[in-house]
């Protein structure tokens, strides 16, 4: 990580497991119905983005395989491939579903727990095509958690995520944005209105949705 992060490598593994205590907890009780309902992404119900999810742990695994052999493994083979998993979900009953969720969560748990130091420093390539070392990946597994536990819109908000992760969110995003300035207001409202999400702020311009 670069020196001027505001966020470290402990944390950024800390907030990754938050996150999916957050998403697991979010779906624990969700019936065919629940599952169903909207979330706060247009378009997409509680079992797109629960499908969303768990193939993102399943893709962060094979960077995980990546950094851990050398054996090039992209996180999805093709966009379609990205595509195919979320269209998955709503062929999944909610049992089904809480089960990729938990299992792919915790295999990319035990694949980070299985990292050397040395492997940790290893170069891997995003979806996104940026070639990063592995241990952003846990920060691209807090991002992808915290976030999509609000959007799945069955009560977590973003007051509800640690202060330092909605400090690097925010940092990151306004950085990506290029924007100079930050409205006032409380530091969960500005990092939902930079993640282009609901939020109170008043006079604030609106923002294109991010992740």
């Amino acid at each position: 990580m670069t020196g001027d992060t505001v966020r470290t490598f402990a944390e950024a593994r800390e907030w990754a497991r938050t996150g999916t205590r957050l998403v697991l907890a979010a779906v624990a009780d969700l019936d065919e119905t629940g599952f169903s309902a909207a979330t706060a992404l247009p378009g997409w119900t509680r079992k797109h983005l629960a499908a969303h999810v768990a193939a993102n742990a399943d893709a962060l695994c094979n960077l995980v395989h990546w950094a851990a052999t050398g054996d090039e493994t992209p996180m999805y083979a093709s966009a379609e491939e990205r595509a195919e998993g979320i269209a998955r979900g709503p062929a999944l009953s909610p049992g089904e579903l809480r089960s990729w969720l938990a299992d792919s969560a915790e295999r990319l748990a035990e694949g980070f727990d299985g990292l050397t130091g040395e492997q940790w420093r290893h170069e891997v390539v995003t979806a996104q095509g940026r070639t990063v070392p592995a241990t952003e990946l846990p920060w691209m597994r807090a991002r992808e958690t915290c976030v999509h536990a609000v959007d799945l819109a069955t009560g977590t908000t973003f007051a509800d995520l640690p202060d330092g992760f909605l400090t690097a969110l925010a940092e990151e995003i306004r950085d990506k944005r290029r924007l100079a300035e930050l409205p006032d207001g409380p530091l969960p409202e500005i990092a939902a209105w930079l993640a282009g999400r609901p939020h109170t702020l008043a006079d604030a311009a609106e923002l294109g949705p991010w992740l």
